[in-house]
């Protein structure tokens, strides 16, 4: 017999969107639930690196969203346990050759209009800022707004301090319907019931819209990351070449890499990030863990010869515009979706929280929410 359970809203998925909304509808004083098919932080949250990053973004929607999710995870590092490891490091972007120096030049000067606060770096500059960094260098842009944070930590300490309903191991089988209206959803276990499912289900929100009957185009796409030995703090902020922001601008389905390095309070340097389109294909891909070595190696040299422990991947919610579905569904009312943020969902995820609540609330969004509306896609 299916328990059946009424409530404000209904958020499938338990990685840190779903947390994040969890957290700021609860705040709003709404009652919730939390469902999801694994554990907390079980699917792309889980292979994260934690980047919350204005650095890669150009002038935008987006770049909008994570410059409000910047101030939000601050005001989340004042009140969350230290267990989120949030670190204000700020990302450091460098540039091979004079080409590439100006072409940074240009986008920061954009970026700089939008909000952010970019800071021009010469040679020597990058040798105070990284003294193991690679010589010959051009130059850089140092961006102070970016950050880290531990981001399985940070999905488990938003959940638990929303003080949400948590049905974990239950796979969301199908939706409660009047009509054409969402009232809820079915597991295998039970029924809830609200006027409002939010659908954070990550790489499988696809999946989830075609169980509500609509069509949202999300895919995986793979990316690497490798994990050294401890080391003292050989590298002080998030580090990556100016390709990076052309690769996660790409909608190419081949293997790119560009190296992003980064150090860790507790000691491994974190060396990402690779992206294709392979479907839900885990096998290993040893072309993308040696491109990936060879790139941070030459961009720390001090890094050629140190053991990598571990390696880990995972997939990220991509969607063929680049930017996230966030909001109602105009065409089955009562869903909305908070998912397709691709890499970025650790860093965008207070901010498209924030906007999920206001529609649960009936309240005036901080940002339009016309960008990201998921009936965009034909």
């Amino acid at each position: 017999m299916l328990k059946r359970h009424s409530l404000d809203a209904v958020i499938i998925g338990a990685g840190v969107v779903g947390a994040a909304c969890a957290y700021y509808a609860a705040r709003a004083g709404l009652s919730v639930a939390v469902v999801d098919r694994g554990p907390v932080a079980g699917g792309t949250t889980g292979a994260g690196e934690g980047n919350l990053l204005v650095s890669d973004k150009e002038p935008g929607p987006e770049l909008d969203l994570a410059l409000l999710s910047a101030g939000l995870w601050r005001e989340l590092a004042a009140v969350l346990p230290r267990e989120i490891e949030y670190e204000a490091k700020g990302g450091l972007v460098v540039a091979p050759d004079q080409a590439s120096l100006d072409a940074l030049r240009t986008f920061a000067e954009g970026q700089r209009k939008a909000g952010v606060d970019p800071v021009e770096a010469d040679p020597d500059d990058l040798r105070d800022l990284e003294p193991h960094l690679a010589r010959g260098l051009a130059g850089g842009f140092l961006y102070p707004q970016d950050a880290q944070v531990q981001p399985a930590q940070a999905a488990a300490r938003l959940l638990a301090a929303s003080g949400a309903e948590v049905h974990l191991g239950e796979e969301v089988t199908g939706f409660v319907r009047s009509g054409d209206t969402v009232r809820g959803v079915r597991t295998a276990r039970r029924e809830l019931l609200a006027p409002a499912v939010v659908n954070a289900a990550g790489t499988w929100a696809g999946a989830v819209a075609e169980l509500a009957g609509v069509h949202l185009p999300v895919l995986p796409r793979r990316g690497f990351v490798l994990v050294t030995e401890p080391l003292p703090r050989v590298v002080r902020h998030k580090v990556y070449a100016a390709d990076y922001i052309a690769d996660v601008a790409s909608g190419s389905a081949a293997l790119q890499s560009s190296a992003v390095v980064e150090g860790t309070p507790a000691g491994p340097v974190l060396i990402g990030a690779t992206r294709e389109r392979v479907g839900f294909d885990r096998a290993l891909s040893t072309e993308a863990l040696r491109r990936l070595a060879a790139q941070a190696a030459a961009l720390f040299p001090v890094l050629a010869d140190v053991r990598v422990l571990r390696t880990y991947h995972g997939f990220r919610p991509y969607l063929p515009d680049h930017l996230p579905a966030i909001g109602p569904d105009p065409r089955r009312p009562g869903l909305l979706h908070a998912c397709g943020h691709e890499g970025a969902g650790i860093g965008l995820a207070p901010a498209t929280a924030l906007l999920i609540t206001s529609t649960l609330t009936s309240t005036t969004p901080a940002l339009p929410l016309t960008p990201f509306t998921p009936s965009r896609f034909p």
